[in-house]
């Protein structure tokens, strides 16, 4: 057997950490700009940034027209249809936990159908700590007060769970080892073509430009989109995609973690023993078998 190299076992850690605060600052860079205009902007500077890179590095492109359309895909269902419709959702009116407490169905929703669409069978103890997780995520969630919404909003969200579990299963299934570099252009070059004409059709696409906000778009274009998205698309390909998935439930803790000194956001003790909770859950569903 060979080890596995030191990167990615570092991937969990890292990408939860990068994907986490990332809720926090988008929250502060939605005040000085409308949401699907930030995606866009976002979008776009993400290709500023990879063009030159990869001019210079010159990495391999997709060996087939199918293998091209399969990235494409990918972004699309995480690029589009999760991250425009969670905006969509915020500007509905949905808070940010009621949009976290639907998605955090997904490890669930991943579990149940990874057996039938990528063969990986979800063992008794990963069942149980997805539950475990779920608990401590929503405890997180309820304990904060985050909980509001409309009928519209709630249904961009209902949908935009479907589109980071489709693109989960479908990057396990479908996806090969392309260049980081590819990937993302392809994907961000998708993401960009949908949500350039929809924040033009939709919104003044006004933006109030100072520090907070550069820092912030800076942080969402290059940890947010670069370094997390690559992590994760990389753990889906080399590990079971349900225990990968189980990672989300961390997201909600960490995120009202990252709230706490970035928006004075306190966490009341229900918060702490949930996201305890949480990390149990994931530990038990990620453990390797003997």
């Amino acid at each position: 057997m060979t080890r596995r190299p030191l990167w990615l076992a570092a991937a969990p850690a890292l990408f939860l950490i990068l994907w986490s605060a990332g809720f926090a600052i988008a929250k502060l860079a939605l005040t000085h700009a409308q949401p699907m205009t930030l995606l866009a902007l976002r979008y776009v500077l993400v290709l500023a940034v990879l063009a030159p890179v990869a001019l210079v590095l010159r990495p391999p492109l997709p060996r087939t027209w199918r293998a091209a359309a399969d990235v494409a895909v990918v972004g699309f269902l995480i690029q589009v249809v999760y991250f425009g419709l969670c905006y969509i959702a915020f500007k509905s009116g949905v808070s940010a936990g009621g949009v976290a407490i639907v998605v955090c169905l997904q490890p669930i929703l991943v579990a149940l159908t990874a057996p039938h669409l990528v063969g990986e069978p979800v063992s008794g103890r990963a069942w149980a700590g997805l539950i475990l997780g779920l608990a401590g995520a929503a405890t997180v969630i309820l304990s904060r007060g985050e909980v509001s919404g409309n009928a519209l909003g709630l249904i961009c969200t209902v949908i935009a769970l479907f589109g980071i579990t489709g693109g989960t299963l479908y990057e396990k299934r479908f996806g090969t080892a392309q260049h980081p570099v590819t990937a993302n252009l392809i994907q961000y070059t998708v993401g960009a073509a949908f949500t350039l004409p929809l924040a033009a059709l939709t919104e003044d696409m006004t933006v109030s430009w100072n520090a907070e906000f550069a820092l912030s778009l800076a942080y969402l274009v290059l940890a947010n989109s670069i370094l997390a998205i690559s992590l994760l698309l990389a753990m889906i390909r080399a590990g079971a995609v349900a225990k990968v998935s189980a990672l989300f439930y961390l997201v909600p803790p960490l995120s009202a973690l990252f709230a706490w000194p970035l928006l004075g956001e306190a966490m009341p003790p229900a918060a702490w023993a949930g996201m305890a909770l949480a990390s149990v859950g994931v530990a038990l569903a990620s453990r390797r078998a003997a």
